[in-house]
């Protein structure tokens, strides 16, 4: 049997679509938080996928102790964001990316950090 799923609420940032035995899918489009790079966060428990469908994409990444390093992404391509890794994606007013995540994966286990002007300046 086959299910065909709509993303229902483009255009609210992160929209899950299907979560299914252990992980989840949903798509990503222009939201605040996927803005001007203020902030950035991690999985402390698992990865994340990216895949660029539309528009333009920049992921931002950083370990501890480590500068901040801005990729631009390209389409059908998989990005994949290994946990505890800091990162913030930025993207354009007609972006649709496709995101994989553990279903787990939640405010309880993914830090946050305001960056400071210096640290977004080296970019």
């Amino acid at each position: 049997m086959i299910e065909i799923k709509n993303n229902p609420k483009r255009g609210s940032g992160f929209d899950l679509v299907h979560e299914f035995e252990g992980w989840k899918v949903a798509f990503i489009t222009p939201a605040e938080q996927y803005g001007e790079l203020k902030t950035v966060k991690r999985h402390v428990e698992t990865d994340e996928v990216f895949v660029l469908i539309n528009g333009t994409a920049t992921l931002f990444t950083a370990d501890d102790g480590y500068p901040l390093q801005k990729t631009n992404l390209e389409k059908e391509k998989l990005y994949i964001v290994k946990k505890n890794t800091w990162h913030h994606l930025k993207v354009s007013e007609n972006a649709l990316l496709f995101v994989v995540e553990n279903a787990n994966t939640n405010k309880d286990n993914t830090q946050s950090k305001v960056l400071t002007k210096d640290e977004i300046k080296e970019l």
